[in-house]
């Protein structure tokens, strides 16, 4: 599945991404100004014609029910660097048995019509994916991994070049073999993997190695670069 970065409070921006053909949409409320209200807007207009998923600000239960509530199609939570930490997830993001998610009613369960059918399913069909980004996490991820409730694994290449000490350097052989660890652990506990590049020469080996859910590219950056190229073409 290829997505990409949604960072501009627009849920027109979202529209416009997914009628561009993109599989899923990684909706950063940690890095940018989207508030909650503004991500329930993009995944009302993405219409379920892709998979909206949501990057919660934080390891928290307000905002790991709130971010779920909006229907999403699963949440991202960045910084999971020990298995306490990532028990906390599966605890306040599943249902019972498996956790103990709040129950409420929201968009996410058809404003209460499709109560019990969300229920049901939730546990199975709401992807929580739990971001590797730190060295601290490297010795922890079989743990994680294996964790029941954790569906898949998310490397973010650039905080974890930042966290050992080379930060913004992602090729860098010290780094490459961090996310190679990554990918060995994950892969091994059966766990689907993503990981996020700038551009699509970023992302090609990991593609190619079982990297199921690649996020390519920033819907700002995007922007930026379509209007610098038309502009270079002109002059």
């Amino acid at each position: 599945m290829i997505g990409t970065l949604i960072t501009i409070p627009s849920p027109t921006v979202a529209e416009i991404m997914v009628q561009s053909g993109f599989d899923w949409l990684f909706i950063d409320m940690e890095h940018s100004a989207i508030s909650l209200q503004d991500a329930e807007g993009m995944i009302r207009a993405v219409n379920n014609q892709a998979h909206c998923i949501i990057r919660c600000p934080s390891n928290d239960e307000a905002w790991i029910k709130r971010c779920l509530d909006t229907g999403a199609d699963g949440i991202i939570l960045p910084r999971i660097n020990t298995l306490k930490e990532a028990q906390y997830a599966v605890y306040h993001a599943k249902y019972p048995p498996v956790g103990n998610r709040s129950v409420g009613i929201s968009r996410a369960h058809g404003y209460g019509s499709r109560f019990n059918e969300y229920l049901e399913r939730a546990n199975e069909d709401v992807a929580l994916i739990i971001q590797c980004e730190h060295q601290d996490a490297l010795g922890n991820l079989p743990e994680m991994a294996g964790l029941e409730g954790i569906d898949a694994i998310f490397v973010g290449p650039y905080d974890l070049s930042a966290s050992m000490n080379k930060t913004g350097q992602v090729e860098d052989p010290e780094v490459q073999k961090a996310i190679g660890k990554i990918q060995q652990v994950t892969q091994g506990a059966q766990k689907p993997l993503g990981i996020f590049a700038t551009n699509p020469s970023g992302i090609k080996k990991w593609h190619g190695e079982g990297f199921s859910l690649l996020a390519v590219g920033v819907d700002s950056a995007l922007l930026a670069s379509g209007g610098k190229r038309m502009l270079k073409q002109l002059k």
